[in-house]
């Protein structure tokens, strides 16, 4: 899991009101804008928001202030934190903001053209949609069908490309090469066997040679004549 600072405008705001650090490593440390962190200081922002001590929190050190005081280019680290809460796992579909609802459809048909090894429940939990609705722009019957236009879900915000390219993976995962097309050398455990086939073809060609049973015919009539004399 991430560290990430918490309420940082409330933390700009007390950073702004009781340390000596430029706007610049304010902006930095709280991942604002420099001017926004201006504005703090010129009271045109955050008005009525109370500061929040990162100290108390454990998130900044005393010592690090003080590094970042006497440089003006130091940049000010956040703290680890002392207690680290694991990251509960997802259940069900991805929760998609309002904003970005309407762009699904389109993310939907990327991800159908691109990777249409992906499954119904892959693509579900990619972009926090239903079955239903895949099964209608695979199939061509969403009521918007005409208008979609296939985009990438990770340029859209829906998904991150490691959750798409791990998803791409599993789908890919146990599939076997396809067999090669055309002339191909025989295993050597079926050419042993065809081996003494050949060999006995052989051996029955020759049995069946027409000057040895002729030359066989003739001599024992030969013997058959010496009989009846």
């Amino acid at each position: 899991m991430a560290n990430t600072l918490l309420m940082p405008k409330a933390t700009a705001v007390w950073l702004v009101d009781n340390t000596a650090l430029s706007f610049d490593q304010i902006a930095q440390f709280c991942t604002l804008h420099p001017l926004e962190v201006k504005a703090i200081a010129d009271g045109e922002s955050a008005q009525g928001i109370k500061g929040m001590d990162p100290i108390m929190t454990g998130q900044l050190t005393r010592d690090e202030i003080a590094k970042g005081e006497k440089d003006p280019n130091y940049r000010v680290k956040l703290s680890e934190p002392k207690v680290r809460v694991p990251e509960s796992k997802r259940k069900g579909p991805r929760y998609t903001p309002l904003s970005k609802r309407q762009d699904r459809p389109n993310a939907i048909l990327w991800l159908v053209r691109n990777h249409p090894e992906l499954k119904d429940a892959q693509i579900s939990r990619l972009v926090g949609t239903t079955k239903s609705t895949i099964e209608q722009i695979r199939e061509r019957r969403h009521w918007n069908s005409s208008n979609l236009v296939p985009m990438d879900p990770v340029t859209l915000g829906l998904c991150s490309q490691v959750d798409l390219d791990i998803e791409v993976q599993r789908a890919s995962h146990g599939k076997q090469p396809a067999a090669p097309v055309g002339d191909t050398l025989l295993p050597a455990a079926l050419t042993e066997r065809l081996a003494p086939e050949a060999e006995r073809h052989d051996d029955e060609e020759r049995e069946l040679d027409p000057n040895a049973v002729f030359a066989k015919l003739s001599s024992l009539k030969a013997k058959q004549d010496e009989d009846e004399e």
